[in-house]
């Protein structure tokens, strides 16, 4: 019932003149509720009143900008800070599209990136500085208008910012300068994190954003909650979720700088917070985390994410209490969701009426070609239940897929075509995942990050999940890499340890041997220090599948299964060559 009374709304909003946007909600907030405090951040809080009047002043300041004209494409370079949301607000008043750009990239990723949206101004914080000076001069050649929100700036072509805010006026903005926005315009482009190569900047348009507003109403959220936002506002969870869906439901938002686990229950215990956000990766930390006397002693009732692997769903609800776990699927270019409402563990959500309208999941998947399997008329075979297959999502006017901006490349190559019959088309959400008999629906892994060894499909996140029930491994990146001569992929893993905890090589070997098939354990284990991660905890695996097992290339330890000594035993280089010529056969 909830759920159609939220289409009703959706609709009925679709159908009101002039556009009702996102920014319309918010200001109908701020005149509902003006001294309620929508931001929290440390010992600093902000009203929605406040909040209205100060993106005013970011808005007129910039339009008194030479090199800007409201409907421009502005970058934002910023981390999760107060000035992120009035900016953001500013530019949606003035009917400007804002490129999120993720604070953590430099040089010529952020060069790509900023480049990939045809902005004509960079809105930078004052800590990003230096990472501005670098790439400068290629924003100056561009004529790219540089702001700095600092009181002052040393730089030539980097403008101190905030003066001029100070200084301008916080009358609000005249309708006309955003006349030209539609449902079809782009609102924000967020970027994917780029585990597999550069970032590529997803559209995602008015009509989008709009429907993201249900994200936290949808599930029960109300206007007395407070939510915990400490993923990237850069990023689809901490943006859509954390900041769209809490301007519907006029919560108050409590804004962290970044994800800490030890500050975690602290924090939600000093602000009495009531809705947490997750991604896997989030869940896991905090299950890993020393256990306290106090674990269950906060008012969190409800956690929303994505990426909660089933043995820590289990573990999270028996060490923190009672909260109920939201688990939802979506992407952030993608045409269709799911959302977990029953708590079945390990689900991602079920598949109903709604989404036999409009999706065809499970479609069989050659992971080696990397391409889905066709039958003789060229048309796409459908798994059966339990078997995983590439989900897939038939592209229409109500789904529709935006594309990548200025990449029509990695565009199309997210277009299927020829799926249940000739000239259909289809979004490649490049995820395998697998329904139950009860219809639950089950993320299995992420195209590409599956291989082939020996005939048989191995998936990397349940390699890893395997390895980090081993006491003495912390975290763990299983992929696959090329040896000559061989067919496929053979598996290996990246690895760090436990604090204090030595490698067992085996304790691991007889893990892996009693938890996974042969042809699943990884031959190769690599130890480091940290698993590289993007800023959404997702692992990069690109540099690691590069590098392979050479220990020439490689200066960190690397171990190899041997089956003679039941044991994972130091990667020498004589092994490594007896390897390559084919003298040892793995």
């Amino acid at each position: 019932i909830d759920l159609v009374c939220m289409l009703v709304r959706f609709l009925s909003r679709r159908r009101r003149r002039p556009l009702f946007l996102v920014l319309d909600r918010f200001l109908e907030q701020s005149v509902a509720h003006p001294d309620k405090k929508f931001l929290v951040f440390g010992e600093e809080s902000y009203t929605y009143s406040y909040t209205d009047l100060q993106s005013n002043k970011i808005a007129n300041a910039l339009r008194a900008q030479s090199g800007y004209k409201a409907g421009d494409t502005v970058a934002m370079f910023m981390g999760n800070e107060p000035s992120f949301i009035f900016t953001w607000l500013a530019l949606t008043k003035l009917g400007s599209p804002a490129a999120l750009l993720n604070h953590n990239i430099r040089s010529k990723s952020l060069l790509h990136c900023f480049n990939c949206c045809k902005a004509s101004v960079l809105i930078a914080a004052s800590d990003l500085k230096d990472a501005v000076k670098d790439v400068l001069p290629s924003l100056l050649e561009q004529n790219v208008t540089v702001l700095l929100m600092a009181k002052d700036s040393d730089t030539t072509g980097i403008q101190s910012f905030s003066e001029q805010v100070e200084e301008a006026t916080d009358a609000p903005l005249p309708r006309s300068l955003r006349s030209h926005v539609t449902f079809k315009s782009p609102a924000v482009y967020i970027y994917t994190s780029g585990t597999t190569g550069l970032p590529k900047a997803a559209v995602v348009n008015q009509n989008r954003l709009l429907t993201a507003l249900v994200i936290l109403s949808s599930n029960g959220v109300k206007q007395t909650d407070i939510i915990y936002v400490n993923l990237p506002l850069y990023h689809t969870a901490g943006f859509l979720v954390g900041l769209i869906g809490s301007i519907e439901t006029g919560t108050t938002i409590i804004l962290k700088r970044k994800f800490s686990t030890s500050q975690f229950w602290d924090d939600c215990r000093k602000y009495n917070v009531t809705v947490i956000q997750y991604i896997g990766e989030v869940m896991r930390y905090l299950c890993s985390a020393p256990k306290r006397d106090n674990d269950k002693d906060h008012k969190v009732k409800l956690a929303i994410g994505n990426g909660i692997r089933a043995e820590i769903w289990r573990e999270f609800l028996n060490r923190f209490g009672n909260i109920q776990i939201r688990e939802f699927y979506a992407s952030t270019e993608g045409n269709v969701g799911f959302v977990n409402y029953t708590g079945k563990i390990g689900a991602i959500g079920r598949v109903n009426f709604f989404h036999k309208v409009s999706v065809e999941s499970g479609k069989c998947y050659d992971t080696e070609l990397d391409e889905p399997v066709r039958d003789a008329n060229g048309l796409c075979i459908e798994t059966r239940k339990g078997e995983p297959g590439l989900l897939v999502s038939k592209i229409t006017d109500i789904a529709p897929f935006a594309g990548y901006a200025q990449n029509e490349e990695q565009t199309e190559r997210k277009r299927l075509r020829n799926v249940l019959k000739k000239g259909d088309l289809y979004f490649n959400s490049g995820d395998l995942m697998s329904i139950d008999e009860e219809n639950f629906i089950y993320f299995q892994d992420r195209v590409g990050d599956t291989f082939r060894w020996k005939g048989e499909n191995v998936a990397t996140t349940e390699v890893s999940d395997i390895l980090t029930i081993c006491d003495c491994i912390k975290e763990a990146n299983a992929y696959g890499v090329q040896v000559p001569g061989h067919e496929g992929r053979i598996g290996m893993a990246a690895v760090t340890l436990t604090d204090g905890v030595q490698f067992d090589g085996s304790k691991i070997y007889n893990h892996v041997v009693k938890c996974l098939p042969s042809y699943a354990r990884p031959r190769f284990i690599r130890i480091q220090d940290a698993v590289e991660v993007t800023g959404t905890f997702k692992q990069i695996k690109m540099k690691l599948v590069e590098q392979g097992f050479d220990p020439g290339r490689i200066h960190e330890p690397l171990y190899i299964i041997d089956d003679r000594v039941k044991s994972y035993i130091p990667l020498t280089a004589e092994i490594y060559s007896n390897i390559q010529s084919g003298n040892i056969q793995l």
